[in-house]
């Protein structure tokens, strides 16, 4: 069990990105041909055969839009994987944080109220998964000023959930 909730796309922002990216343009699905793409709708890999679609995303200004936050030269986005037509999303018996392979590199980045960086570290996730995250947001949550968490593939700098104050 984890200590955090992981926090996919939401379903309002994932309708409009499956019609306009963030970056403003059309959203082209595709059938994956191989399995294993980090879908951000329902936060499990895909599957041989699902239509799937690439976009861009900007988390950090969809919560600004939000909340009111200003994150002004903070604001970033990036490719993300999801379905191409509405899912589930994250199923509710499914244990884990998501994406969380033994070995592979994190930036766990804090955001404080006005959308601002206050921090950040590099996370190698360990076999003991859950526990390693947990730890990470612990930290960041003993900020009193950080917000939000958002954790990011180092590899590609995709961003793949996002973690808000307990």
């Amino acid at each position: 069990m984890t200590g955090y909730q992981p926090r996919p796309i939401d379903p309002a922002a994932l309708a409009e990105l499956r019609a306009v990216d963030d970056a403003g343009r059309p959203c082209h699905p595709f059938t994956a041909a191989e399995g294993g793409h980090p879908l951000r709708c329902c936060l499990r890999g895909s599957v041989p055969g699902e239509r799937i679609a690439l976009v861009s995303y900007a988390p950090l200004r969809r919560w600004a839009a939000a909340t009111g936050a200003r994150p002004g030269a903070y604001d970033e986005q990036g490719p993300v994987f999801l379905h191409a037509e509405a899912c589930a999303g994250p199923d509710p018996e499914r244990a884990g944080y998501p994406f969380s392979r033994p070995g592979a590199l994190r930036t766990v980045r804090r955001y404080d109220a006005h959308g601002r960086i206050v921090g950040g570290r590099l996370l190698e996730i360990p076999a003991e998964a859950d526990k390693g995250f947990d730890a990470a947001f612990d930290e960041a949550f003993a900020d009193p000023e950080v917000a939000l968490v958002h954790v990011r593939a180092v590899e590609y700098g995709c961003f793949h959930f996002e973690v808000r104050r307990p």
